[in-house]
């Protein structure tokens, strides 16, 4: 029809009605004038996914990988680092005055002096960051028990026989930690997350994604859009190009592009008609931010998410079409080409393209305007 959603990527939440407990279920939607639409979606346990064309969801940490991110830089992306220096028994936090305001102390926190200067238990108040900070607090005594559980941020390596010790995104335990120690590891970061508004969900889903490295992730997607086929690298790495990077087969429009660069925030309202992997880490960094409480979602039903398409862009379509079938009947003409030699207009046929034109002014929604 004529009046469409305009292309672009939407922000959006299912308002509660999905799961029984009404909690918001955020998506995104990144919908071009051509080609393959993009979904992400968080589901009730707070997992983040992506669909293409509205198949089967996968991990959306599979299309971060995909596009070149490992899991160090996918942390990276989307969490601050907490950073610890392990001691002869316990260890010394790095302060940020930020993070600690508001939180339970589940120990007593004292300045460098040695002086507590909140008791265990206690909620920590913008005061109380204010008396560490001026009495030249940078790093805080906290106990063993207070690193388990935490996430590591980056791969942690053996600087002797530069074996793995920990990779990014594995929970600390006590016996990990004894592992450490042994090795003679001191310095350890870990992400940043609390209840409120930084929430581990990238962290998670890495979690259930079972890929190891780029190829592998966009062998998945592969199987994904392709179930059944043979993934050959040459296939699977076409594949993945045609989907959002070819201008054959994707198209966001400048109409798509402005917006979509208006929507992430970007100053120029121009760019490439295809996707980039900054603009797919761009959407998903922007979900994580609704989920976490920041920003606010489209209405889709506001007439400025729709556009409207004039008569000469339905038939530039309707020509598009024909000019495909074209291409389709001579490549199928040249495989089955024998010795004899043919000529241009041997092989081109242009009733296709009369054939859809007159189809269009003669049977489309628009004829009877006309």
């Amino acid at each position: 029809s004529q009046l469409h959603r305009s292309p672009g990527v939407f922000f959006e939440h299912d308002k509660g009605k999905t799961h029984s407990s009404g909690k918001l279920l955020f998506s995104a939607r990144v919908i071009p004038y051509r080609g393959s639409w993009l979904d992400f979606e968080f589901d009730p346990k707070d997992m983040l996914y992506f669909r293409v064309d509205r198949r089967r969801k996968m991990p959306v940490t599979i299309l971060l990988k995909a596009i070149g991110l490992n899991p160090e830089s996918i942390l990276a992306n989307f969490f601050v680092n907490d950073n610890f220096r392990l001691m002869d028994s316990g260890a010394q936090m790095e302060f940020v005055s930020e993070r600690l305001r508001g939180e339970v102390a589940r120990f007593d926190i004292t300045d460098k002096s040695g002086k507590v200067v909140v008791a265990k238990d206690k909620r920590v108040t913008a005061r109380h960051t204010r008396e560490l900070e001026q009495s030249g607090t940078t790093h805080i005594s906290v106990p063993e028990d207070f690193l388990v559980g935490r996430v590591i941020a980056r791969n942690i390596v053996d600087a002797d026989s530069g074996e793995i010790l920990a990779k990014a995104n594995d929970e600390l335990t006590e016996a990990l930690l004894k592992k450490l120690r042994t090795a003679g590891v001191q310095d350890i970061q870990v992400i940043y997350t609390n209840e409120l508004d930084q929430g581990a969900y990238i962290s998670q889903t890495l979690r259930i994604d079972e890929t190891v490295d780029e190829f592998a992730a966009r062998v998945a997607i592969y199987r994904m859009m392709r179930p059944g086929e043979p993934p050959t690298e040459d296939a699977v790495q076409a594949l993945f190009q045609r989907l959002f990077y070819n201008p054959d087969t994707y198209d966001l429009s400048r109409v798509g592009r402005m917006k979509f660069n208006a929507k992430v925030g970007r100053d120029e309202s121009t760019g490439p008609m295809v996707l980039t992997n900054e603009d797919i880490l761009a959407v998903v960094k922007i979900l994580v931010d609704l989920r976490n409480g920041n920003g606010e979602v489209d209405d889709i039903d506001h007439l400025g998410n729709r556009r409207v398409r004039c008569v000469g862009e339905l038939a530039e379509n309707q020509y598009r079409t024909g000019l495909a079938r074209i291409e389709k009947a001579v490549k199928e003409r040249l495989g089955q080409a024998e010795q004899e030699p043919l000529m241009p207009h041997d092989l081109i046929n242009s009733k296709p393209i009369s054939a859809a034109l007159k189809e269009f002014f003669g049977a489309s929604q628009l004829s009877q305007f006309m």
